[in-house]
């Protein structure tokens, strides 16, 4: 009995001090659902910025080619993202409209996310890009819905991979 007691006292005295040194720990968060989250965040911000004309905020958060921009702009510092953002909506075709809709289509990777996203016209209904250039609905069906990917840099930061659509 005495063994017993013993044995009995000696265990329940290590779960104390067991207990004693036990961190309580949160439980493990989604980290890839705040990456989702913080990656709709950036793309809305950044679709926000260009829509109303904050460029430089916009251009923080672009990580996508320059190359058409500068294209489009020769007479432009091909080093100045802020006027190329700022060509591309105002006089070269970029449709910097509002922002509809937005939907997570896939996270890919841990740091890529797949988003799909509706304009609104000034009149408040759908923007649809047409057929372009002499083509036909046929060759190229009309589009309401614009593939968005954002990128989590190794800095944590989160950038958007493409521009709005262009309109010739």
């Amino acid at each position: 009995m005495k063994t017993t007691l013993s044995v009995l006292l000696v265990l329940s005295f290590g779960l104390f001090l067991a207990s004693c040194n036990f961190k309580k720990t949160e439980p493990p968060s989604d980290k890839v659902g705040e990456d989702a989250t913080s990656a709709q965040r950036t793309l809305v911000a950044f679709l926000e910025n260009l829509h109303a004309g904050r460029y430089e905020e916009a251009a923080r958060l672009y990580g996508g080619t320059y190359e058409i921009m500068i294209d489009h702009n020769p007479n432009l510092d091909p080093n100045d993202p802020i006027g190329l953002l700022r060509n591309a909506c105002t006089i070269n075709g970029a449709e910097c409209l509002e922002l509809k809709s937005i939907a997570l289509e896939n996270d890919l990777a841990s740091n890529e996310f797949d988003f799909k996203v509706e304009f609104m016209n000034e009149d408040g209904s759908i923007f649809v890009l047409g057929p372009c250039c002499g083509g036909n609905e046929t060759d190229t069906p009309p589009q309401s819905v614009f593939p968005f990917t954002v990128i989590k840099k190794d800095t944590g930061d989160f950038v958007v991979m493409e521009m709005p659509p262009y309109v010739p």
